[in-house]
């Protein structure tokens, strides 16, 4: 938990598949969803994520872009968080990513604070994401590997500023 628990960590990561969600080649990827997700749902530090009534967010569309998948979710600490995607099966998963999705030039995930039982919105984490992509890291959107404690934490004092993307 961060050292402020009234603050949880939201992330979001996008993806471009190589073909269509209902393709043969992405057969594998899609049946592979539903035991992805039901691991994070189990994950210690998990709260809450994205999805349907299907039980994922592969209906969603973001971005304006009717192409691209999203995954949205929040955990309790970026601690939790990092061991779940860098961890286990959800790992060997994301190894094989390039079998199913293109090579994204800008960056597709981004990670931010939001105060305990908050749940971000997709124009919350698209905010998020083109501001990570205008000005790297912040304290208002940044990434797994260039973090920031949450706002309040004794780690890092912090200004009101840190909710706003830098102009």
């Amino acid at each position: 938990m961060p050292a402020d628990e009234s603050y949880q960590l939201a992330q979001l990561n996008i993806a471009l598949p190589v073909e269509p969600l209902t393709s043969q080649r992405l057969a594998e990827f899609v049946a592979l969803l539903a035991p992805v997700n039901a691991l994070a749902d189990a994950a210690p530090g998990f709260d809450w994520r994205l999805q349907t009534e299907d039980g994922d967010a592969t209906a969603v569309r973001a971005f304006g872009d009717d192409t691209l998948i999203v995954n949205m979710s929040v955990w309790e600490s970026l601690d939790a968080l990092a061991e779940f995607v860098f961890g286990g099966f959800h790992a060997e998963v994301m190894r094989r990513r390039r079998e199913w999705f293109a090579r994204l030039r800008d960056p597709y995930t981004v990670a931010w604070w939001v105060a305990a039982g908050v749940r971000p919105t997709v124009t919350d984490a698209e905010d998020r994401l083109a501001c990570l992509r205008k000005h790297g890291p912040t304290p208002y959107a940044f990434t797994i590997q260039r973090s920031f404690p949450a706002p309040g934490s004794m780690s890092e004092p912090r200004s009101g500023d840190d909710w706003f993307c830098p102009a």
